[in-house]
């Protein structure tokens, strides 16, 4: 059974940073390529793109968080990150975790605010 249990969300202020976390269980983590979308509370669109790694590390942004989030992976202890800087008010949203066709996490939801 497929895992993914994102950690590390929470209140931040504006220009703040946070890192999330992605534990995940069940697949073989290291070839899987992994991702983070995001969803804003309240909204009905459906969750946006904000990162995704490869399982050989390659990356690749979305335009609204490039030069502010990065995304690794330690394949060691089968978890993706997402570290968050410069946060703004519009990166106020739940964040979720993918795992491409095994599934999705939860989500964590971090809150931009002073």
């Amino acid at each position: 059974q497929v895992q993914l249990v994102e950690s590390g969300g929470g209140l931040v202020q504006p220009g703040g940073s946070l890192r999330l976390s992605c534990a995940a269980s069940g697949i073989i983590f290291s070839l899987n390529d992994m991702g983070w979308y995001r969803q804003t509370p309240g909204k009905q669109r459906e969750a946006e793109l904000v990162a995704t790694i490869t399982g050989g590390g390659r990356t690749n942004y979305a335009d609204f968080v490039k030069g502010r989030f990065t995304i690794s992976r330690d394949n060691a202890k089968s978890t993706v990150y997402l570290l968050m800087n410069s946060l703004k008010p519009e990166d106020t949203a739940v964040y979720y975790c993918n795992a491409g066709p095994y599934g999705w996490g939860k989500g964590t939801l971090v809150t931009v605010s002073s």
